[in-house]
């Protein structure tokens, strides 16, 4: 049995900043991801960030990922167990692990969980061609191994992750012959939807996918327009030469140790799914857990490190620890307020409101 005061489930910038956030204020920590290094999502996000600077605004977040892996890695309070996963967690705080091939017991007196989100995909015909990726899938095949996934593109998706990536496979000299989104307006930042205008790239909205084309591979795709109650306009279809299909159309929050947890569990659209019912200091309705991330509802990165860094702060004042942690906290609680502010930040209040209700 391996003993350990918090420990935390996954590595990706919530994770990260919690296992800091909580060591730094002298708790022992076990931080666990079940890839080879940390830095979740961080480790293909080659663009700069925004927000704030405590938040890393102007670095990328691969550089992001280095510093914080690199500040844990030094720290003499935190003990990294990358190719771990984590199996199951039982109601006398053991959780079951498998850390490289070998199977491990872990006894916690806090848990924090920030297992991140997966992609959401949609139904269409021929949506299992081989040509078909989710955009993270394509983030992880050019910016992790150097593998472009095609040479023509359709992004399905307007939202910041649509566009950033479609940035980014222009960047590698692949087409991107147009993005399309159902929605009636561009659903990312406007800063990155007008770089892609200036390059030439249509960005359709009000559209979706009817149909890919091919037999044992992507060929082609028609697209249509939506109406206002979301359904397709008949004759408007039009087709399209490509063979890679990108589907950006969302993020689900991944909540399955939380379910573990009993955590009571709410449906927010706004915030991706089922989410975990928590208080201002990321405590769950079970006691001793935490969450952080996108498993508390997807958002940005740079709000998953102001969250991380709540929860390390609340599961270390639990344990006795307080070097001046309520500034420490409320400072995080402002900042966050911060990056959910103006018309970006309007669908997370909105989710927020009802997840309190």
């Amino acid at each position: 049995m391996i003993d350990t005061e918090i420990a935390i489930i996954g590595g990706g910038p919530a994770g990260m900043c919690a296992a800091l956030a909580a060591a730094n204020q002298g708790a022992q920590i076990i931080l666990m991801d079940r890839e080879s290094k940390l830095g979740g999502q961080l480790v293909k996000q080659t663009h700069r960030f925004f927000g704030s600077e405590k938040e890393h605004a102007g670095t990328r977040g691969i550089n992001i990922a280095s510093m914080l892996a690199d500040e844990l890695v030094q720290h003499k309070n935190v003990t990294i167990k990358t190719g771990t996963t984590v199996l199951a967690i039982y109601s006398d705080d053991v959780m079951a692990i498998e850390e490289k091939n070998q199977y491990k017991k872990i006894n916690s007196k806090k848990t924090i969980i920030a297992t991140g989100a997966s992609e959401k995909m949609i139904p269409f015909p021929n949506n299992d061609l081989p040509g078909i990726y989710g955009a993270g899938a394509v983030q992880t095949l050019m910016n992790q191994y150097g593998v472009v996934p095609g040479n023509k593109v359709l992004m399905v998706g307007a939202g910041n992750i649509g566009l950033i990536v479609s940035y980014q496979l222009m960047q590698a000299g692949i087409r991107v012959e147009a993005i399309i989104d159902a929605a009636p307006g561009v659903g990312g930042y406007f800063v990155h939807a007008s770089k892609i205008r200036r390059m030439g790239v249509p960005i359709l909205t009000s559209h979706t996918i009817k149909e890919a084309l091919g037999t044992d591979f992507v060929e082609g795709a028609i697209i249509c327009q939506l109406d206002n109650n979301w359904q397709q306009v008949p004759g408007t279809e039009k087709e399209l030469a490509v063979d890679t299909i990108c589907l950006a159309v969302g993020l689900s929050p991944l909540t399955d140790l939380l379910r573990h947890c009993s955590c009571l569990m709410k449906y927010i659209p706004q915030l991706g799914g089922y989410v975990p019912i928590r208080d201002e200091h990321m405590e769950t309705t079970s006691h001793g857990i935490y969450v952080a991330g996108d498993a508390s509802g997807v958002e940005e990165a740079s709000s998953a490190m102001v969250e991380g860094k709540i929860a390390g702060l609340s599961a270390a004042e639990s344990l006795g620890y307080n070097q001046n942690i309520q500034a420490l906290r409320q400072e995080c609680l402002d900042d966050l307020k911060s990056l959910r502010a103006g018309v970006t930040g309007l669908k997370i209040r909105e989710g927020l409101e009802l997840l309190a209700v």
